[in-house]
């Protein structure tokens, strides 16, 4: 159990791969001699990633552009996979963007989407990829949740509630598949240096995070697939993000809700 064995019809398919933490595993998955599928909505950079892939570690890198907010174009990708002559042995659901703000100012459509990408696309990809893995006794599926799914975060409600959501939905299916030899396991990173906080604008985890305790994405993909190749459940990269986490496991909700209301303030 764990990380499947390399093989040249098999593939680690891998979205929000245009960059950060996806792109990070991509490159990880490759350095352990998988072939990968990349999957983002921006082609240019996920052609320069396959290159790089390929041109590097001798890997079968395949592009796949998608929306994956858009349910045809989920609904489409197995077809897609299925043409290019491969099977999914790894999925990794890391795409996804984070909102932030009081929840009663929010872009409701806005939050929707990030519903959708978070925990929906999610559903749907882990849906269609995990039975034939089960059929074929071997596969691993990895879901980059986030410490932020620990806890309630006032002004990050829903991104905190869709990764909260996200560690509960890899809990249970990694007891439901285990004894057909499938790994499956949340990455729970703190906060990470990426485009992440580009995207989403200013969060109040960057005033309530020290700096110290922030990882790069490559320790991120590096403690993810190892944690996979050895089943765990779920996995927290650096000692900083550990020891608060543990921290907040122990604190009782009515102590941890108001102090949170204060700090992301």
């Amino acid at each position: 159990m764990g990380l499947p064995e390399p093989r040249t019809d098999g593939t680690a398919f891998v979205t929000g791969a245009s960059a950060g933490i996806g792109a990070e595993i991509a490159r990880e998955l490759a350095r352990r001699g998988h072939g990968v599928t990349l999957v983002a909505r921006r082609r240019e950079r996920l052609e320069e990633l396959a290159a790089e892939l390929s041109d590097g570690h001798g890997v079968r890198a395949e592009v796949l552009p998608a929306d994956l907010t858009d349910p045809g174009a989920r609904a489409a990708l197995p077809a897609r996979v299925e043409a290019l002559g491969l099977e999914v042995d790894v999925l990794v659901n890391n795409a996804g963007f984070g909102t932030s703000g009081c929840f009663h100012q929010a872009d409701v459509e806005r939050e929707i989407q990030q519903v959708r990408i978070l925990v929906e696309a999610v559903v749907d990809l882990t849906g269609r990829f995990l039975p034939p893995m089960v059929e074929r006794r071997s596969g691993a599926v990895l879901n980059v949740a986030s410490t932020a799914g620990y806890a309630a975060l006032p002004r990050m409600a829903g991104y905190g509630a869709a990764k909260a959501w996200a560690r509960s939905f890899t809990q249970a299916v990694h007891e439901e598949v285990k004894r057909f030899g499938i790994a499956v396991t949340a990455l729970c990173p703190g906060p990470v240096e990426t485009e992440f906080f580009d995207v989403s604008g200013p969060t109040p985890i960057e005033n309530v995070i020290p700096k110290p305790a922030w990882v790069d994405a490559e320790l991120c993909a590096r403690v993810a697939l190892d944690g996979l190749e050895r089943n765990r459940v779920e996995v927290v990269p650096g000692r900083a993000m550990q020891a608060i986490v543990a921290a907040g496991r122990v604190t009782p909700h009515e102590v941890r809700g108001p102090l949170f209301g204060r700090f992301f303030r």
